[in-house]
C-alpha cells in the first residue's frame, strides 16, 4: 500500500512576487505571496534587487509554515520531505562569494540593454553556430550578456571573477545558495540551457547539458564563477535549521515553465501545455535527444532526472492576459478582467475586427521586435464586443501559430493542456481549441508551476536514481493531472482556415507598417499561412473535426 507523500515547500519566484507554498499530497495548504519592487532606469532596462527577492521569498516561507502549522493536522517545518524551486528564468545575478552580497542589481529576462551586442554578434555570423549549441537564439532574452554586461560595468569584477571570487547564476542558483548558507553553487539543467552558455544533446555529452568553453569565451563569461549543472531532481543541499526551524532537503529545481510541463505530466513527446498568463508560454515535449528547433521556436531542456536530460520545444507570446488589461486599463471597454468573457460571448463572432496585441513585438514565431499593435476590419457596425471578442482570438490565433510551427517541425500536437489565470476563461479555451484544431485539457490545479517544481521535489527525495521522469511505476507522481474540464474543436474546418488565413493577413499588415518597404514580412507570412493549411489537413488532430 502507497503511503501518503510528505509534504513539499515549493518557493516560486516569479518576475514580479515570490511565492511559497505548502503542498500536503496534491493541495496547496499554505500559501504566502509577496511583491518586490520592479526598477526601470532606462528605456528598456528592467532591473530588480536579488536581495529583496530572497528577503521576501524567506518571509513568504516562514508564513506558509506558520500557517500550515495551525492547520488541523499541524504540518511543522519538520514534517517536510523537501524544498522546490521554481524562477523567472534567465534574470542574471552576480554575488560576492565571501559575503553573499549583489555586485549590482539582476539584470531581468526583459531587459534589453544588450540588444547592440546581441546584433553584432549576429552580425559577425555566430547565430548558427550558437543556435546548433544551445537551440536557442542571439536574443538579449537569455542570460549570457546581461553576466558580460554586469562585469564590464563593474570596476574591478572582471577581474574577481576571473580570480574565482565572484559567483553568478540565474534566480534559482540564488535561492539556493542563501537557503545553503552559501555552501551549494548550484543550477538545474533546466535553467542553464536557458543562460546561452551551455550546450545541449549531443554537444553536452552524456550529461545532455553542460557549461561550453567555446560559448564562455564568445560572451566573455569567466567558467569561474558559474554554478555546477545539477538534476532538476535530486537532493542538493539542505536549508539552514535557523532559517526555518528544520534542515529540510532541498530535492526540486526547475524553470518556471518546464516545471509547469512537468506538472502537467507533460512526459512523453508531442505532449504540449500552454501556460496563460501576462504572456503565454507553450511546451511540447521531444524526447531525449534534442531536436533541431523548428523555425522560430526554440530548444530547451525539459528537466534532468537520474543524469539523464529530456527535451523541450518552446514558443513564447508576448502578450496573453496583458490583452485583456489593455481592455480594461487602456479602452476602459470593461471595469474587471473577467468581465471580458460576457462581452465577448454576447456576439456569435468578431463580426470581421481582428486584433493583433502586438503591443510588445510579436514572439515566437515571428521574433519582431518592431512590430505593433493593431485594430483591423472595423466597420460603422463593429461594436466593443467585437473588439473584446477579436482580443481574446488574438490571443488564440498567437498559440495557435505556435502549435503550427511545432507541427510543421514534426513534432505532432493532439492536446494542449493549459494553465495560468487567464485559462480560467471557458471562451478563451473554446476559442483556442477552435483555432489550434486541437482539443485544450483545463486540469482543477491550475497551479502547474509550482506544483511541477513540488512533484520533482518529491521524486527527489523519493527516488534520486529514477532513470526517467515518466517512469509509470513511479509512485511520488501521478501519471495523469485530474482535469476539470476539457474543449472539443468545434468550428467548421473551412471557418478555422478562413480565420487563421484573415489573422496571417493581419500579421503581415502590422509587420510591413512596422517594416516600409521590406517585403519580408508579408513573405513570412505568407509562408506561415501555407504552413497553417498544411497543418490542417485529415492527417493531424483535425480528424476530429468530422466526428459526432
Amino acid at each position: 500500500m502507497t503511503s501518503t507523500p510528505r509534504p513539499i515547500l515549493t518557493f516560486d519566484c516569479g518576475t514580479t512576487s515570490v511565492r511559497a507554498i505548502v503542498f500536503d499530497g496534491d493541495a496547496a495548504v499554505a500559501v504566502a505571496q509577496r511583491e518586490f519592487a520592479q526598477h526601470f532606469p532606462a528605456p528598456g532596462w528592467v532591473e530588480h534587487d536579488a536581495a529583496e527577492i530572497w528577503a521576501a521569498a524567506l518571509a513568504c516561507a516562514r508564513d506558509a509554515v506558520a500557517s500550515a502549522g495551525r492547520l488541523p493536522r499541524g504540518i511543522s517545518a519538520g514534517d517536510i520531505a523537501a524544498i522546490a524551486v521554481t524562477n523567472q528564468r534567465e534574470t542574471a545575478v552576480v554575488w560576492d562569494r565571501a559575503t553573499g552580497v549583489p555586485i549590482a542589481p539582476a539584470i531581468v529576462w526583459q531587459d534589453r540593454r544588450t540588444a547592440a551586442r546581441m546584433a553584432e554578434l549576429r552580425e559577425a555570423g555566430h547565430g548558427p553556430r550558437v543556435r546548433a549549441l544551445t537551440g536557442l537564439r542571439l536574443d538579449p532574452y537569455f542570460s549570457a550578456s546581461k553576466f558580460a554586461w554586469i562585469l564590464d560595468r563593474t570596476p574591478g569584477a572582471r577581474a574577481r571573477a576571473g580570480h574565482g571570487e565572484l559567483a553568478a547564476g540565474t534566480i534559482d542558483a540564488w535561492m539556493l545558495w542563501n537557503l545553503t548558507g552559501g555552501r551549494v553553487h548550484a543550477t538545474d539543467a533546466s535553467n542553464a540551457s536557458r543562460t546561452m552558455l551551455a550546450a545541449i544533446g549531443a554537444h553536452a555529452g552524456a550529461t545532455g547539458c553542460a557549461w561550453s568553453d567555446e560559448l564562455c569565451a564568445l560572451f566573455g563569461v569567466p567558467r569561474a564563477m558559474l554554478p555546477a549543472i545539477v538534476d532538476s531532481a535530486g537532493v542538493v543541499g539542505e536549508s539552514v535549521p535557523a532559517l526555518l526551524g528544520a534542515a529540510i532537503p532541498i530535492a526540486g529545481i526547475a524553470g518556471d515553465q518546464q516545471a509547469a510541463l512537468f506538472g502537467q505530466r507533460c512526459t512523453r513527446p508531442g505532449m504540449a501545455k500552454c501556460t496563460f498568463g501576462t504572456g503565454c508560454f507553450l511546451l511540447a515535449h521531444a524526447g531525449a535527444e534534442a531536436v533541431a528547433p523548428p523555425e522560430g521556436l526554440l530548444t530547451t531542456v525539459a528537466w534532468r532526472i537520474g543524469g539523464r536530460a529530456e527535451y523541450a520545444v518552446e514558443g513564447s507570446v508576448f502578450v496573453g492576459g496583458s490583452a485583456v488589461q489593455w481592455l480594461r486599463d487602456g479602452l476602459r471597454l470593461i471595469d474587471r478582467a473577467p468581465e471580458v468573457n460576457a462581452l465577448a460571448a454576447s456576439v456569435p463572432d468578431s463580426g470581421g475586427v481582428v486584433v493583433v496585441p502586438a503591443f510588445a513585438g510579436l514572439g515566437a514565431p515571428w521574433w519582431d521586435a518592431e512590430a505593433r499593435g493593431a485594430v483591423l476590419g472595423i466597420t460603422r457596425g463593429s461594436t466593443k464586443a467585437h473588439v473584446a471578442r477579436a482580443t481574446l482570438e488574438g490571443v488564440a490565433h498567437q498559440v495557435a501559430d505556435l502549435v503550427d510551427a511545432i507541427r510543421a517541425g514534426g513534432i505532432a500536437v493532439d492536446e494542449l493542456r493549459v494553465d495560468g489565470g487567464a485559462a480560467a476563461s471557458d471562451l478563451l479555451m473554446q476559442l483556442q481549441a477552435d483555432l489550434a484544431g486541437v482539443p485544450v485539457a483545463r486540469p482543477h490545479m491550475l497551479e502547474s508551476t509550482a506544483y511541477g517544481a513540488a512533484l520533482l521535489a518529491r521524486v527527489g527525495v523519493s527516488r534520486p536514481d529514477a532513470p526517467r521522469a515518466a517512469d509509470p511505476a513511479d509512485d511520488a507522481v501521478p501519471a495523469q493531472p485530474s482535469i476539470e474540464r476539457r474543449f472539443e474543436p468545434v468550428a467548421a474546418p473551412d471557418a478555422r482556415c478562413a480565420a487563421r488565413l484573415r489573422w496571417s493577413a493581419a500579421v503581415a499588415a502590422v509587420r510591413a507598417f512596422a517594416h516600409p518597404g521590406s517585403s519580408h514580412a508579408t513573405d513570412d507570412a505568407s509562408t506561415q499561412a501555407s504552413t497553417q493549411a498544411r497543418t490542417r489537413t485529415p492527417t493531424h488532430a483535425t480528424d476530429r473535426d468530422t466526428e459526432p
